[in-house]
This record gives C-alpha cells, structure tokens and sequence, in this order.
C-alpha cells in the first residue's frame, strides 16, 4: 500500500497553517489525513493551533496590547475563545515579525481566523458526505504537562470531544499524536484508549524537559514503544545522515518496522529542503522509494499527492 498524505497544518504551503481554508483545501488536493495541533483557552476550549502562544501566527498584540505575560508572549491560556474569535490569521512569522517562509503569499486584508477542534471536526465530516470521499484526522495533543500546571488535563478534553465526534476505536480513521511519552503511555495503558497512537520524536535540545528521544530511536527504545503505540513520527533529519555528501540510511525506518511500527516522518516542504536534497521529488524518491517510510506530514499535499499518483497510480487510503 502506499504511503499516506498528512496534511501538516492544512495545505499550509499555501494558505495559512491550521485555518478551516487550509484544510478544506488540503482534502480538495487529496490528502489521506488531515493534522490538528490542539491547545486549551482560559475557558476549557480546544483549538487548532500550533502553539500555545498566538503572537507568531494571529494580530493578538495589536488586538490585545499589554496582555502578554512576563516573557513577552501572547498565551492561549490567558484568553477566552470569544477573545480568540476576535484574532485574524496570518502567515506565520518570527518574534521579530519577519515572514517564517519568505516565498509564501501572505494574502493581505484576508479574513482568516483561529478554529476550534469541534468546527474543525464538524468540516470534517460534512466534506465526506458532500463528495462521498474519506479522510482521516491526526490530533496532536500539545504540551499536556504545561496545560495540567495551568489547571486542564487537556488530554481528557481531546479523547472526549474526539469520541463525541465519532472517534474512539483502534478501527476509526484517526492517528493521535503527542511527543510527551508519558502521556502517551497515559492514554493507552491509563485511559485505556483504543485510538492508533502515535510518539513524535524530537531532538532532545528542542525541550527544556528532554524526554530522552535519541534513546527511542535504538532498537530496545523502539520495542519498548511498541507496547504502547502503532507507530512513530520521527523528524525527517533522522532518517538519514551525509557522509561525504552522500545520504546514507540511518535504519530508523527499518528498526520500526521490524517492531510492526508505521513510521510518519515531518515535515516536507519543498520550500525548506532539509540538507542534501535538490527538490521535493528527490526527497520523496529517498524516503517512500528507498527507505519504505509508511506516510509524510507536508505542507504541500498537493505535490505528494502527485508524485505519488505518478508512482502509484492510485487514489487516497486512509486506513494505513
């Protein structure tokens, strides 16, 4: 079978990320899945966005000025969703308000706005009944241990709401994603949910908290997460290393699927290459043709889309 499109963000290549638009879009270009970062607000209500800060991707500060905390930035938990519905959406950019991918359209006087899990969940199934077309969906539950200390077990909001919406069996098309191995570990042997889970896996220089991840990526690490989840979403840099200039296959992907894993490596962009790939298709052609990588979180589905019909020949699948 070939490997699935995971819409990362939405098409957010093209619109911006986690916007209703993005994602409508995303299913229109043929994505298998599509992605939802999920934080709380201050009154207990989940949205899709990446962060659980506002100021990279929304007007917050100007919207709101003198509500940020003592580090200078805008924080999901310190608003209401009335006051989140009030935010426009832009492109993302830095702190310093410069463009995070300079090539993409910026779309100007557009009025895009911040969603919540459920409007997201109710397009969802309106787009497979409207065309008679499945999808799938990929929650991630973003810092569990941070919202906990901010008063929310978030976690126990998600599988709620994903349940309320249909979404509660191994069988069901969703993957549920998260990097806090405790909490992953938490919602399958805990909270004892049949959801396919899935452990994102980082750098441990990417959190004040490391969680140990090189250790995941070795053989005992990965049989170890075999009792807990379906599969591994390792970032695409891991998958290989250069020597010489050469890409030389780093066994991630074989040491998974020896454990019954499917690996979703992100994020392919084909305006961010990662080092040692000239094009997109070159890196698809590394990653699905030699390495076996079983699905791909991008920002461009539309192009992984493609180049898999040309491969394939085949239309979506989404119970990968």
């Amino acid at each position: 079978m070939r490997p699935v499109v995971i819409a990362h963000r939405g098409a957010s290549g093209h619109l911006p990320e986690h916007t209703l638009q993005a994602k409508a879009l995303a299913f229109a270009m043929g994505a298998d899945y599509l992605e939802q970062d999920i934080v709380a607000t201050r009154d207990n209500e989940l949205l899709v966005l990446h962060d659980i800060h506002l100021d990279e991707v929304t007007d917050v500060a100007s919207r709101y000025p003198g509500r940020a905390r003592d580090d200078g930035r805008y924080y999901v938990r310190d608003f209401d969703l009335a006051e989140i519905r009030t935010l426009r959406v832009h492109e993302r950019t830095n702190l310093l308000g410069q463009q995070a991918f300079p090539a993409r359209r910026t779309y100007e006087g557009a009025d895009f706005r911040v969603a919540t899990l459920a409007r997201e969940l109710k397009l969802v199934d309106v787009l497979r009944k409207n065309t008679g077309r499945e999808v799938g969906i990929y929650p991630e539950i973003k810092s569990p241990a941070w919202h906990r200390e901010e008063g929310v077990d978030i976690t126990l909001l998600v599988l709620e709401m994903l349940a309320d919406h249909g979404y509660s069996r191994h069988s069901d098309p969703v993957y549920l994603q998260c990097f806090d191995a405790a909490e992953v570990r938490r919602i399958r042997h805990e909270l004892d949910s049949e959801l396919r889970l899935v452990q994102l896996i980082g750098e441990d220089s990417w959190d004040p908290a490391p969680t140990e991840v090189q250790a995941m990526r070795t053989e005992e690490g990965l049989r170890t997460l075999a009792a807990t989840v379906d599969g591994i979403g390792p970032w695409l840099n891991q998958l290989y290393r250069l020597e010489d200039g050469e890409r030389v296959d780093s066994g991630l992907v074989r040491l998974a699927h020896a454990q019954g894993l499917v690996v979703h490596p992100y994020t392919f962009r084909s305006d961010a290459l990662p080092e040692g790939f000239s094009s997109i298709d070159d890196l698809f052609d590394f990653t699905i043709m030699e390495l076996a990588i079983d699905g791909l979180f991008t920002d461009f589905p539309d192009a992984a889309v493609r180049y898999l019909h040309r491969r394939h020949g085949t239309e979506g699948v989404v119970s990968k």
